[in-house]
């Protein structure tokens, strides 16, 4: 796995679910980092680091739309995919209508969750495509040679966007 690579971050209080999605994770092929609260993830997540960002809704502390909240707050564009135990109707409608890319309940089918966080990377990846400015910081965290423009730029965010078609 690249250190350039996507990495699903995964913030839950539960040991048995932060062992479980890393398996799960590993096991798909993608780097993971796990966090027991979500002021741990505030305190170790690097925010031009790439990737999405599965969150557990009511933890101590500070709970996940509190967290979705800060995140949106500073002007983050990290994916959030809500995984939830606790999960009702108007939780879930807040976490939606305040960005997040999906929300799921607990116990989750593992396909259910792997093309959750399949989809939320591609649409990261589309976004940066269609933003002229978010191109060439989309390019500088993926491409070595970030000084290419024209033609070329355009074939390598095609490049991006078709693997990620290929993984979703």
């Amino acid at each position: 796995m690249s250190s350039c690579a996507a990495t699903v971050f995964v913030v839950d209080d539960d040991l048995s679910i932060r062992r479980s999605l890393t398996h799960l994770f590993g096991a798909a092929g993608l780097n993971v980092a796990v966090f027991a609260s979500a002021q741990e993830f505030l305190e170790r997540y690097n925010a031009s680091a790439p990737g999405c960002l599965v969150l557990d809704l009511a933890m101590p502390g500070l709970n996940g739309l509190e967290l979705q909240e800060m995140l949106a707050a500073r002007g983050s564009r990290l994916p959030i995919i809500f995984l939830t135990g606790h999960g009702d109707l108007p939780s879930g409608l807040k976490a939606l209508k305040s960005g997040a890319a999906d929300f799921l309940t607990k116990p989750v089918d593992a396909t259910d969750l792997i093309d959750a966080v399949r989809g939320a990377e591609f649409e990261r990846l589309r976004v940066a495509a269609h933003h002229p400015q978010r191109r060439m910081r989309f390019l500088r965290r993926h491409h070595r040679n970030a000084g290419v423009v024209g033609v070329k730029l355009l074939a390598v965010i095609r490049e991006r966007l078709r693997l990620a078609e290929c993984r979703a």
